[in-house]
């Protein structure tokens, strides 16, 4: 028999200083069943730090043709695609032919070696962005999780620091990639 979903539901306040965009988004989030609790931050700490009113969260796991958030046009044209981990060689060439900007979150302690197998083929995508969290930080982040909470993210000069309740996590991001 086939796992469920977890539910999580989430507020979501972003401060963020470098693009002067202060929200609070009310999400109702689906916990893969093979997804960690230190993807479904990074996914969140991913939303935050690209937070718009057209960013949605999509089947992510569920659905390989789908990247784990997504932003479209009025249009439904692929402005954003955002990945997150060590996709494959073969999936960042798709993402990067399909949204006009991609942003890959990698994390893990076999993100360096992934990053070393793939950065050479990435030279061409004008339009891809790599950012990297240690896994010190991401780890952290993981024990924050909850399936109700109220989480804020503020971000400044490239900083991101996260808190839930009485917990804070600072993460800091390593541009492996930036686009063109």
């Amino acid at each position: 028999m086939a796992q469920k979903s977890t539910i999580y539901k989430l507020e979501l306040s972003v401060s963020d200083m470098d693009r002067h965009y202060y929200e609070t988004h009310k999400l109702t989030v689906a916990k893969h069943p093979s997804e960690t609790d230190e993807r479904l931050m990074v996914r969140l700490v991913a939303f935050a730090l690209n937070a718009s009113e057209q960013l949605e969260l999509t089947k992510g796991l569920s659905d390989d043709d789908e990247p784990d958030i997504w932003q479209k046009s009025l249009s439904g044209e692929l402005e954003l695609w955002v990945a997150l981990g060590l996709p494959s060689e073969k999936i960042v060439r798709q993402s990067c032919s399909k949204a006009k900007e991609v942003i890959i979150y990698s994390y893990g302690r076999t993100a360096e070696v992934w990053w070393e197998k793939i950065k050479n083929s990435t030279t061409r995508f004008d339009n891809l962005r790599v950012v990297h969290f240690s896994e010190a930080d991401t780890q952290e982040l993981a024990k924050l999780a909850n399936r109700t909470m109220k989480l804020q993210v503020n971000i400044q000069d490239g900083d991101v620091m996260v808190s839930v309740d009485e917990s804070i996590v600072y993460l800091s991001q390593s541009k492996w990639k930036d686009t063109a």
